[in-house]
């Protein structure tokens, strides 16, 4: 494990108090790229329990009808420019080993599955969906020989028996699903979605019905445009960070235009 902590493969470990801010939360997963953060107890440094992105996104939305919140959320994906604006695919007739090794070489956790035919997207492949290779004896001696769209068909089975009792907004806000306990993921083969004319607040309400880490971008007719990470969202909310090329997002560049100042190589400039 110690030769493993050393190597790439781990994310650094930034934990957060239970007195800690949602805008701390906000700087340590925009700055850092962590997916998860921890929270421990202050007198024994004992993890009590963790602070998904996914659940960023839902206390974010509490603030649905806030001006500040608003001023944002309400404006049209088109206007906005994500960090992962090219997203990575493979088509369905594809293996399966030809998928795994888009999604190692793409870094963002999932890769679309396209109809070469129609150029529409028909599913997704993400990291969490490797374990069904290693439930599978069969489907793993055959990984290159079995096509990506038959893989996406498969039946999950830890699928959650009843998911849409949380599917409310009113339960997903409850402190229980704040956990990573819940198993329940959207099919592979029932990728979800938005239109650029979609606002970013209709997609946050998305993903976080769904409980996904990500949502396609398609046109009309289901052809893919892009990919909208969690992370993507939370940099809109996010602070700017001094000593990264992370400048944050709207509100608070809105902040300090109000009070005349900004970012700028990394150091905050005021005109007066």
């Amino acid at each position: 494990v110690g030769e493993l902590a050393k190597s790439f493969l781990w994310n650094p470990f930034f934990p957060v108090r239970l007195e800690d801010t949602l805008f701390h939360v906000l700087l340590l997963i925009s700055k850092h790229r962590i997916q998860v953060v921890p929270v421990v107890e202050q007198s024994n440094l004992k993890v009590t329990g963790f602070v998904t992105q996914n659940a960023v996104i839902q206390l974010l939305l509490q603030s649905d009808g806030l001006t500040w919140f608003d001023s944002i959320a309400e404006k049209p994906l088109s206007e906005f420019r994500f960090e992962n604006e090219r997203v990575s695919f493979v088509y369905g007739d594809e293996s399966i080993a030809d998928a795994l090794h888009v999604l190692f070489k793409s870094q963002t956790g999932a890769v679309a599955v396209i109809n070469r035919q129609t150029r529409m997207l028909i599913g997704s492949v993400r990291n969490g969906d490797v374990y069904h290779l290693m439930e599978n004896d069969k489907i793993f001696r055959d990984r290159k020989v079995v096509t990506v769209e038959e893989f996406i068909r498969i039946e999950t089975s830890d699928r959650d028996p009843d998911p849409t009792i949380e599917r409310e907004m009113g339960a997903l806000l409850s402190a229980g699903v704040l956990q990573l306990r819940n198993k329940y993921r959207p099919r592979m083969d029932s990728p979800v979605t938005n239109k650029k004319t979609d606002t970013l607040k209709e997609a946050m309400k998305n993903v976080a019905r769904t409980k996904s880490d990500f949502c396609f971008q398609v046109d009309d007719s289901q052809h893919l445009l892009g990919i909208l990470t969690l992370r993507d969202i939370i940099l809109q909310f996010s602070p700017p960070s001094m000593n990264s090329n992370i400048h944050g997002g709207g509100f608070f560049e809105t902040a300090l235009e109000l009070t005349g100042c900004r970012i700028k190589g990394g150091t905050l400039v005021c005109d007066h």
